[in-house]
């Protein structure tokens, strides 16, 4: 199949107003090649009481962490990874990665995400299943030094360079990398010294977490008697095309570093309320002219990796850290799991219209809950979820046709999946 028409439905246009249109992708050029009145094309996909619009954008997940769901809940982030995530990730093996990777794309596809950012290890296998499922993802190898011996802080640190110079690009584009220390906190100086040069040469971007808690701005501030975005900029570690990851306890003087250097912050609004991280100030961000996206982090720290439930948990979020319900709105929220997301990641989706990346899905709205529809924009942020997403298309391939993967066995994903995670905890002891 080269060409698919979506026919029969309502379009999401870039200014956010909504009409019956068909669309035509083109699978061997992996864009939109019409809006409207179109021709007929190889296959034929129904949106009969859909919108489509642009495929999501999960900016930020550890996707093997789906093994980890559920696992151990309701600790402050400092406890929950020492004692329990770090020590059963040090048990990992190459095959639980690509098994909860699968799993997670999987829940991805059926829910209408197109593109996801992801931090994890044995980054080898997640490129690899990138490649098979179709999706579209900047990947990096998750740094942590802290606790290790010079050789295998090294080892970590090569590690990480030698997977954002040599996955980027793969899978015809749709695998692109970074590199990515975890934190500013887990990473020495002299190592980040070392190595952000390295990333800046090979032409990468940069990602980590920062300021997702105040144990993360509080003994920087303390030691440099400057604030940690500071600090991250003498490393030149914020420059256009970077993101980070949460952002929720920044002050004025860094949301500025944030707008002028053209740094990304990926929000994750679940994550940070489960371990009361705390409320990131996102409509302040955006007044700033911060580029803002949404992530889900992992399914250890959510549960889920639903974007949907992250545009209404955003909003919700956002209103309450701004004290105005008209903060973060609808439309907001939307713009961020769509355009911002792209935009953090560095593909070319985010909207419907000639020429664009063929990266669709199509959302159903005959749920009761989705009855009546008095604005398409607010059910989207309000009440729609991943289980009304009818169709997922990626580069013009369709990854989820009426409900049903085509790229991924889903009863085998899931037994694979469960099976690794049941044999890693034992190891783990």
């Amino acid at each position: 199949m080269t060409t698919v028409v979506i026919r029969g439905g309502r379009v999401l246009r870039p200014d956010m107003t909504v009409d019956r249109a068909d669309v035509l992708v083109d699978g061997e050029t992996g864009t939109i090649r019409a809006v409207g009145d179109v021709p007929a094309g190889d296959e034929v996909l129904d949106a009969t009481e859909g919108l489509v619009m642009p495929g999501l954008v999960n900016a930020h997940t550890h996707a093997a962490m789906t093994l980890l769901r559920g696992y151990a809940d309701d600790k402050p982030l400092d406890r929950w990874l020492r004692e329990d995530i770090w020590p059963t990730e040090a048990a990992l093996e190459p095959a639980d990665v690509r098994a909860g990777t699968d799993l997670a794309m999987a829940e991805m596809i059926r829910s209408g995400t197109t593109a996801f950012g992801d931090m994890y290890f044995y980054m080898n296998e997640v490129a690899e299943a990138v490649e098979a499922a179709g999706l579209k993802a900047r990947i990096a190898h998750g740094i942590v030094t802290v606790g290790k011996d010079a050789s295998a802080a090294q080892d970590d640190l090569e590690e990480g360079l030698y997977i954002a110079k040599s996955h980027d690009g793969t899978a015809d584009g749709r695998v692109r990398t970074a590199f990515a220390p975890h934190s500013l906190t887990t990473v020495s100086e002299e190592q980040l010294a070392a190595f952000v040069p390295k990333a800046r040469a090979a032409g990468v971007p940069l990602h980590f977490h920062a300021n997702e808690t105040r144990d993360e701005v509080d003994p920087i501030v303390a030691e440099r008697d400057e604030r940690p975005l500071a600090y991250a900029d003498s490393l030149d570690m914020l420059s256009q095309g970077d993101f980070l990851a949460h952002g929720v306890h920044l002050d004025e003087t860094e949301m500025g570093l944030l707008a002028d250097r053209g740094t990304s912050v990926v929000h994750c609004p679940a994550s940070n309320m489960k371990l009361a991280s705390g409320m990131a100030p996102v409509q302040r961000l955006l007044d700033a002219g911060v580029g803002v996206a949404l992530g889900t982090d992992g399914a250890a720290s959510n549960n889920d990796l639903d974007v949907f439930d992250e545009m209404r948990d955003a909003a919700m979020d956002g209103k309450l850290a701004a004290g105005d319900p008209a903060a973060v709105a609808a439309e907001t929220v939307v713009r961020m799991a769509t355009e911002g997301g792209n935009r953090a990641l560095g593909f070319d989706g985010g909207r419907i219209e000639e020429g664009a990346a063929a990266d669709v899905v199509v959302v159903d709205f005959d749920a009761p809950r989705m009855t009546p529809v008095h604005d398409y924009v607010s059910h989207l942020a309000y009440a729609a979820t991943g289980s009304d997403v009818r169709h997922t298309l990626v580069d013009g391939r369709v990854l989820l046709r009426d409900r049903k993967l085509t790229t991924l066995d889903l009863d085998a994903v899931r037994e694979r999946a469960a099976s690794r995670a049941a044999d890693l905890v034992d190891r783990a002891g």
